[in-house]
């Protein structure tokens, strides 16, 4: 019989008012992808950090290769053979390739003979990598490679990998399963976190379960459903978006001939975008990472203000003014990076709530912050959208990635918006969460709000766009019912403005 690869027996982690672990026990086995489920709060993260070498048990115990692991830092980890892709890229724009990938090594070879092994390595698996290109430069995918060769080069027999795929294509994803399998079968065993159910249907062997930081179940992925298992991470039957019959009204939003130079030197320079944008209607954004979704949400927002006559509300130009001007108008945004851009992290809850809503929740009185009003509104963003924390006076920091979001989408929507622009809105949440985010945009719709949702997961524009635009190279396509779109449809969209011409004069 094949030796297991890793035991866990009773692993528990407590912090100041909440368990994390509690009593964690399962089995990794030799070339297996093994699933970690759980709702944003189950423990997932600080679980994998303690494999990892990060955090230290309050109790339990590991075995790896038969013998006690209990790693005292993420180099002791990496030295018996473990490795990890984090969610956030650990890059520097400003390095190239081989030269990220050095940094992140106890001993590195020469850049010439480690640009060579690269090279190597990444055809060897799929993923070709040219390790004189500046990370800047360089795709999410292609950043998501880096990251994953890096990991390569160590020769791990377990890879830790927390939502691989919330940054890439379809393709992408199909070639980094490609990669993961060809690691399996070599005996590599893979813990994969994610959030796409489907994924883990399609790629992974077993999958436990974890809720409320303890094991609740196990299942074979592929031989039951993304909603069942979705039942077994929550605990009850699973919602399903609802969309209320309403009538789009008044044109609120213009954008007549939006163009804006990145502020980054990594950016996408917006580039003409013509777009009307009307009161109970949501407008899906898709494109890769990487094409302009960034500088598009700034200058709606504000933060990137722009030539006055280019951005219009209610007839108004409004191209010049800043974020809390608009949001005396009715305009809110919650950016795509939560973690210090939305939240900042050593800031706590309370205060990272008064940070945009201190105008239209009317925070402050005689010209100072009234914290027990602003307490409250975060303990109500924390009550609706059911973020898992002890209380408002927490930091940013101390949430799981799932959790901060829940309340960075939470705490914009409940300031009932007259236009709501958000990037990536359901990203690192789980499936009941997912759900909840995406019944809250189409409600604030329903009441007259126009909503602007940007996203890679084009599942998710779907379900909840009334009309669907692709965002390439800062070029934004003609805007189309969502109704009635094949993958076909959405593909040449995707590729830029002038695929989708050739594509209509072709029918």
């Amino acid at each position: 019989m094949t030796e297991t690869l890793l035991e866990i027996d009773g692993l528990t982690k407590a912090y100041p008012g909440v368990v994390a672990n509690k009593d964690v026990s399962f089995l990794v086995q030799p070339g297996e992808v093994h699933a970690l489920l759980g709702e944003n709060g189950a423990g997932k993260s600080t679980l994998v950090k303690t494999i990892y070498g990060l955090v230290t048990p309050d109790a339990g115990r590991m075995v790896l290769h038969g013998r006690r692991y209990a790693p005292a830092d993420p180099r002791a980890a990496r030295a018996a053979g473990v490795a990890m892709v984090f969610q956030h890229f650990s890059l520097f724009d400003a390095l190239n390739v081989a030269e990220n990938i050095a940094l992140g090594m106890e001993n590195p070879p020469r850049l010439r003979d480690l640009a060579a092994r690269i090279t190597e390595v990444s055809e060897l698996y799929g993923l070709p990598l040219d390790p004189g290109r500046i990370v800047g430069d360089l795709s999410a995918g292609e950043r998501q490679r880096v990251e994953i060769i890096r990991c390569l080069l160590q020769d791990p027999k377990l890879l830790i990998m927390d939502e691989p795929t919330s940054v890439l294509t379809p393709q992408e994803v199909e070639i980094l399963f490609a990669t993961l399998r060809k690691l399996a079968h070599e005996g590599t065993s893979i813990l994969y976190i994610s959030h796409k159910l489907e994924e883990i249907r399609a790629l992974c062997d077993h999958a436990t379960i974890l809720r409320l930081g303890q094991v609740v179940g196990t299942c074979t992925p592929r031989e039951v459903s993304a909603r069942d298992m979705a039942e077994m991470m929550v605990g009850s039957a699973l919602h399903v978006p609802e969309r209320a019959a309403a009538e789009t009204g008044a044109v609120l939003l213009q954008l007549d001939g939006l163009s804006l130079r990145s502020p980054s030197d990594f950016g996408t320079t917006l580039k003409g975008i013509r777009l009307e944008v009307r009161a109970g209607e949501v407008l899906g954004i898709g494109g890769v990472a990487g094409n302009g979704q960034d500088e598009l949400l700034g200058a709606l927002s504000g933060e990137l203000p722009v030539a006055p006559g280019m951005i219009r509300w209610q007839g108004r130009a409004i191209g010049a003014l800043r974020p809390r001007a608009r949001r005396r108008l009715g305009i809110c945004a919650a950016p795509e990076e939560r973690m210090g851009h939305a939240a900042a992290p050593d800031m706590t809850l309370t205060e990272n709530a008064a940070l945009t809503a201190v105008t239209r929740k009317k925070l402050t009185k005689n010209g100072f912050l009234n914290w027990r009003k602003t307490r409250s509104y975060a303990a109500e963003v924390i009550d609706a959208f059911d973020v898992r924390t002890p209380g408002p006076e927490n930091t940013a920091r101390s949430l799981s990635g799932g959790n901060l979001q829940k309340f960075v989408i939470g705490r914009e929507i409940l300031q009932r918006p007259d236009l709501l622009v958000v990037n990536q809105p359901t990203w690192g949440v789980d499936a009941s969460a997912a759900a909840a985010i995406r019944q809250a945009l189409l409600d604030i719709a329903a009441r007259g709000a126009a909503v602007i949702v940007i996203s890679q997961d084009l599942d998710e524009l779907m379900e909840v766009s009334d009309r669907f635009a692709a965002l390439n190279d800062g070029r934004l396509s003609e805007p189309r019912p969502t109704a009635g779109l094949t993958v076909k449809e959405i593909g040449l969209m995707l590729g830029g403005a002038h695929d989708m011409e050739v594509a209509h004069v072709d029918g």
